[in-house]
């Protein structure tokens, strides 16, 4: 119950819309990647999903701001399940590898999961460089299908800094699926998940 209401808040929130390249078939794992500029940007995607899918999806999000706090520690934990992971230090290879492996094991064999492979908020909408994770990612759990979420006009939402969210129209773009292909090395992956995702950007 606690769920749908957060997940009718958020949409009623966002004012977004919502459309799919090429609607969702069977419950498979799947990776939903979008660009990041705020701290619902992962609600909202999760909010755009169907109840069945949804209750297979986990956010991956950072522990130092869903720890903050008994009711964002309730959210996370009780109600988006979210996979937790230390900052720390992001450029650590070794923190990459513990963080990813921590992803992997959190999906287990039947839950998808919402993750932004900037590792960090744009503050202007602009899309950053995908960091390696999304392509590690890959290579534990061959076969995951991916699919690019673009966010629209939700950048200005909640801000880096701001407290209170701002209601706007929005939309919640989701791509063709697409995956790591047997071969293909980390920088043509992570260039064609990037390009993926800009070609959802609205013109």
């Amino acid at each position: 119950m606690i769920a749908s209401a957060l997940a009718t808040f958020a949409r009623l929130l966002s004012g977004a819309s919502v459309r799919w390249a090429e609607p969702p078939g069977h419950m498979k794992q799947r990776v939903f990647f979008g660009n990041h500029a705020s701290h619902l940007d992962f609600v909202i995607i999760w909010s755009a999903l169907a109840p069945e899918l949804r209750a297979h999806t986990r956010p991956v999000a950072g522990a130092d701001y869903w720890n903050r706090g008994a009711i964002r520690r309730y959210l996370a934990g009780h109600v988006f399940r979210a996979i937790l992971t230390e900052r720390g230090d992001s450029g650590s290879a070794e923190h990459a590898k513990v963080a990813i492996q921590g992803i992997a094991a959190g999906m287990g064999n039947d839950c998808s999961i919402i993750v932004f492979p900037e590792g960090t908020r744009s503050l202007d909408g602009q899309l950053k460089p995908f960091k390696s994770g999304l392509y590690h990612l890959c290579c534990l759990k061959p076969g995951l299908e991916l699919i690019p979420v673009y966010l629209a006009n939700l950048h200005r939402i909640l801000p880096k800094g701001e407290i209170m969210p701002v209601p706007l129209l929005g939309r919640v773009i989701f791509g063709a699926p697409l995956s790591l292909q047997s071969g293909e090395d980390k920088a043509a992956f992570l260039a064609r998940a990037r390009d993926a995702l800009l070609a959802l950007r609205p013109q």
